[in-house]
């Protein structure tokens, strides 16, 4: 998938097209998946697996006519379609008259419903959006939020399409981000009663500004767009917001009994470079391996997806029968009857509904419906083995003598800012996924278009030998641009990146968050200059004094921000009125400081601040985090002067 992302950055998709053409590779199975066209699992389809591709035309001319572009796409003649020859073609077929029949094709083969169950965009674009997703994560909404006292009249009957339509206002999003990573939003920033259009507005911006703070990529999504319950997009950060919530618990640091699944010869260090989905299929072979059922069945064959792997709800009879609870004494099932792995059934549809009704019994029946499962959908059977992997992990390990170090606040900071930016691959191991500097030029592109010339690096998959030589040339490359933009990088080369060097890496990545802050500066200002740090305060000084307020700053360490007094009122000077002084106390003790501090971080998020920064950052008064926090709300303030000016231009006009 990565060759995938990268590969169509040079072609003139819509982000339409790009995330259909994802979703569509990706249920294809490449590599993973028998089932698909890419029978030989080479990653690329030859002569015959076009066939199987093409059969899925039902047209007998496109069939024709596709064939001959398949052909003119294999440009290096090996009798291959590589992912930019696939995408060659697709660009092609996009441009004449079977896109239709195409179109169809990749559709069917992903899964995804379109015609009446489809939006169309401002632009006349078609968007596609799955029934089944919808269904899985209303139900999960449900289960979720069913006990909330603000959510219980808006979960009930939520159904089909009323799921776009009831999470317009925000306060669903809201309390589904803090159910994923609790005390992400303040709910006493939340606006809950008299939710006019203005209101709902500042729920919206409160829910985007969060989600992007837990490492949810928002690229493209505005808050509009979930008001007007696009489903396309509300799908696609419901499933990001319940994916890191389903995954955060898949760490060792949260659960040191993961050491379990450590393998001949490896070391925790091992365990903790895989990322959750890595560590879920993982699990799931562990329990597999102590399965007679399934040894017999599989020939202890590994599952090695959440598509192909499981269309045959095998693998899910014999791990139900692992993981079920025992009594802590006596060793005996806790179920009875216990749930045995018996795979009896007429067909693979059977199978899964008898399946499904054990997983009920052991109340994990979310996300899949026995289609799901048959169908191979990726998505929906990773989520449900992460929530059975949560609920039963049934894991015992006691024999840890290495202490395992939970991820500093500032790498979660830094990850989350990165993956909100959409970058590919996701960073889950800060050091390891930096380490082919791949990620880095990807944020420098964000920061400066065409600053990066792609000619000049190296793509995966790296081809051996001469991997790691590959690698250490991004990395090069990555600090190389990074002195072109006039960055401070002092004492570090590629080589730090490569090797892992966490000091060094989180100095280059604090560069681009400090570069990416004030290229917002940039374009809200009048001259299109960054501001400096002299500058920052000398606005936020100014907009507090126009605002009425009696509170300065000094600098970004002034031991005042501590209390976050000054940052609420820069909020209400801002926006006057946001800001409930009533909730807000003197910030004498350590808990009233934490307290204003995580109001005035959601309150600048409600307020369209895209804020970073934590709140153990003000009380701390880092001045690195506070530095961000005012650069974000300086935006935000010339966004609102600008916007006011255009207005009353537009009016003497």
């Amino acid at each position: 998938m990565e060759s995938l992302i990268q590969e169509m950055e040079k072609f003139d998709f819509s982000s339409d097209e790009k995330e259909n053409i994802a979703r569509a590779f990706e249920e294809m199975g490449f590599d993973k998946d028998d089932d698909s066209p890419d029978t030989d699992g080479n990653g690329q389809i030859d002569a015959d697996e076009i066939g199987s591709f093409l059969a899925l035309v039902n047209c007998k001319t496109a069939q024709y006519k596709i064939r001959q572009m398949l052909e003119e796409s294999d440009l290096n003649k090996d009798g291959k379609i590589s992912v930019f020859e696939f995408l060659t073609m697709y660009e092609k077929l996009n441009k004449n008259k079977y896109e239709k029949e195409f179109k169809k094709a990749v559709t069917a083969k992903a899964g995804i419903k379109s015609t009446q169950n489809s939006t169309i965009s401002n632009e006349g674009t078609q968007h596609s959006y799955s029934e089944e997703e919808t269904a899985a994560f209303s139900h999960w909404i449900y289960r979720s939020l069913k006990e909330d006292p603000d959510c219980k009249s808006k979960v009930q009957d939520l159904e089909g399409d009323e799921l776009f339509a009831r999470v317009n206002d925000g306060i669903l999003l809201c309390k589904l981000i803090n159910k994923s990573v609790p005390e992400t939003i303040d709910e006493r920033a939340i606006n809950k009663k008299g939710l006019n259009i203005y209101r709902k507005q500042e729920n919206l911006n409160l829910v985007l500004n969060s989600a992007s703070s837990i490492g949810c990529s928002i690229v493209n999504i505005r808050a509009a767009d979930i008001g007007e319950g696009k489903p396309h997009l509300v799908l696609g950060l419901l499933w990001q917001v319940i994916r890191i919530g389903l995954f955060s618990k898949i760490d060792l640091f949260r659960t040191p009994e993961l050491a379990a699944l450590l393998q001949e010869g490896e070391e925790l260090e091992d365990l903790m470079n895989l990322s959750p989905d890595e560590l879920l299929l993982r699990w799931m072979n562990y329990h597999l391996a102590n399965s007679k059922t399934y040894q017999i069945l599989k020939n202890g064959e590994k599952v090695k997806n959440f598509s192909g792997d499981i269309k045959d709800s095998i693998a899910y009879a014999c791990l139900l029968e692992q993981i079920q609870p025992r009594d802590e004494e006596t060793n005996d099932y806790a179920l009875m009857p216990p749930i045995s792995a018996d795979t009896n059934a007429a067909d693979d549809h059977a199978r899964a509904e008898k399946i499904l009704k054990q997983a009920d019994r052991l109340g994990c029946r979310e996300f899949v419906t026995p289609n799901d499962i048959v169908k191979g959908n990726s998505k929906l059977n990773m989520a449900f083995v992460a929530n059975l992997f949560n609920t039963h992990p049934a894991l015992n390990y006691d024999d840890i003598d290495q202490e395992i170090i939970e991820e500093t606040r500032e790498v979660k900071t830094f990850r989350n800012w990165m993956n909100s930016l959409g970058v590919s691959p996701r960073v889950n191991k800060f050091n390891r996924d930096l380490g082919d500097g791949l990620v880095l030029l990807q944020l420098y592109g964000h920061i400066q278009k065409d600053v990066v010339d792609w000619n000049k690096v190296n793509t995966p998959p790296y081809k051996s030998p001469g991997e790691n030589m590959k690698k250490r040339e991004n990395c090069q490359y990555a600090i190389k641009v990074g002195k072109q933009l006039g960055y401070k990088i002092i004492g570090i080369d590629g080589n730090n990146l490569y090797d892992g060097d966490e000091m060094a890496t989180l100095a280059v990545v604090w560069q681009l968050m400090r570069g990416y802050t004030m290229k917002i500066l940039e374009r809200c200002s009048y001259d299109g200059k960054a501001a400096t740090d002299p500058e920052i305060v000398n606005w936020v000084n100014d907009t507090l004094e126009k605002g009425g307020k009696d509170s300065k700053v000094r600098n970004f360490k002034d031991s005042s921000i501590s209390t976050s007094r000054v940052v609420l009122d820069l909020i209400d000077s801002i926006s006057p009125g946001s800001i409930d002084y009533a909730v807000v106390t003197a910030g004498e003790s350590e808990e009233d400081k934490f307290s204003n501090a995580k109001y005035a971080v959601s309150m600048a998020r409600k307020i369209g601040a895209r804020v970073y920064a934590l709140p153990e950052d003000l009380v701390e008064v880092k001045p690195k985090m506070v530095l961000t926090m005012f650069a974000c709300l300086m935006g935000r303030g010339l966004d609102n002067v600008n916007t006011k000016e255009a207005a009353a231009t537009q009016q003497e006009s």
